[in-house]
């Protein structure tokens, strides 16, 4: 495996546990969470463990930061087959494959038993199926927050009124409406542009990942964050299907147990980045509300019937997925 700081630690792996004769199958991966990110370091993980399970028949060679292709760039370009693999957040998924933002419904996803069950639940199966027709064939779930973060300058985000005219960091199109509602106007945005968007004043506020917030540094362009459970997100790796298929059983149980022992890793390293976050920003002297339930119910009761009628009440898919959801 070889990263963007070390380029030789894959050839030396590999001169290791493959034979001589025998050339590594070289499997390029981006993503654009930089390197403090915890997901970041269980994608890295990973790819180890790739590398391990195959006995060295995959050079797994991972991108972050944005350091090979654009977050915006990522799915295109693995189901061109212009790079092998990739990661991205759900939400990246857009309009592409909309029902991939469904543990973005307001308040709906933060029981972490969900997490647990999930990579080899009928909910993920279906995605599973849903994201090869779109061309790319899934191998992890990563899941990185139950805990997030509204951030602005001036006062926390408490009620309803205080998003009342605000230019916000928006997710999807459903998240989006849950933001219009509250009276923000929505950007939707990589996590990658949000920094230099804040710094700048296209945005005042933005919704995060309570550790991404701290990794990102936006303790630096924002004084004032309300950690709210307002939302689930997952990075989930990916490959070109034609490469996949051209990889033998060995490789391809590799990259089975490897995603389901991540998934694993991914849970605990998001637990303990949520549970520390709070602490970390208010150590670098910014303003941090932990939300009540009072007031998690009253932003709920603005926030969800918009995202519920966006998302698509009467969409088929929508509808299965929401169900094998409720069987777990």
């Amino acid at each position: 495996m070889k990263y963007i700081v070390t380029a030789a630690l894959g050839a030396a792996i590999f001169a290791v546990s493959a034979p001589a004769s025998q050339a590594a199958t070289e499997m390029r991966c981006s993503h654009q969470l930089p390197p403090s990110h915890h997901i970041a370091k269980v994608v890295d993980r990973w790819a180890a463990e790739v590398e391990t399970l195959s006995e060295g028949e995959i050079d797994v060679q991972v991108f972050g930061a944005d350091s090979l292709v654009g977050a915006r760039e990522n799915i295109v370009a693995t189901a061109k087959g212009d790079i092998e693999c990739a990661f991205s957040l759900n939400f990246q998924w857009g309009k592409t494959l909309p029902i991939m933002n469904v543990t973005v419904a307001p308040f709906a996803f933060g029981d972490i038993e969900i997490w647990e069950k999930w990579p080899t639940s009928e909910a993920a199966a279906f995605l599973e199926e849903k994201l090869l027709e779109k061309g790319v064939r899934n191998v992890a779930w990563l899941f990185q927050t139950n805990t997030s973060v509204f951030t602005t300058n001036g006062e926390p985000l408490v009620t309803p009124e205080d998003f009342e005219g605000l230019k916000m960091r928006g997710l999807t199109p459903p998240f989006d409406a849950s933001l219009a509602a509250l009276g923000a106007t929505p950007t939707a945005m990589p996590g990658s542009e949000v920094y230099q968007a804040l710094a700048t004043g296209i945005i005042d506020g933005a919704i995060t990942d309570v550790a991404a917030a701290v990794s990102r540094k936006y303790y630096e362009v924002q004084d004032a964050f309300t950690v709210v459970p307002v939302l689930s997100a997952y990075l989930h790796g990916y490959l070109n299907p034609d490469f996949y298929d051209g990889l033998s059983d060995k490789s391809k149980d590799a990259l089975r147990e490897a995603g389901l022992k991540a998934s694993g890793w991914a849970i605990e390293a998001s637990t303990e980045a949520g549970a520390a976050g709070p602490a970390q920003l208010e150590e670098k002297g910014v303003k941090v509300h932990i939300a009540t339930p009072e007031e998690i119910a009253a932003l709920e009761a603005v926030m969800r019937p918009a995202f519920d009628k966006s998302f698509g009440e009467g969409n088929a898919d929508s509808q299965k997925l929401l169900e094998l959801i409720g069987k777990m």
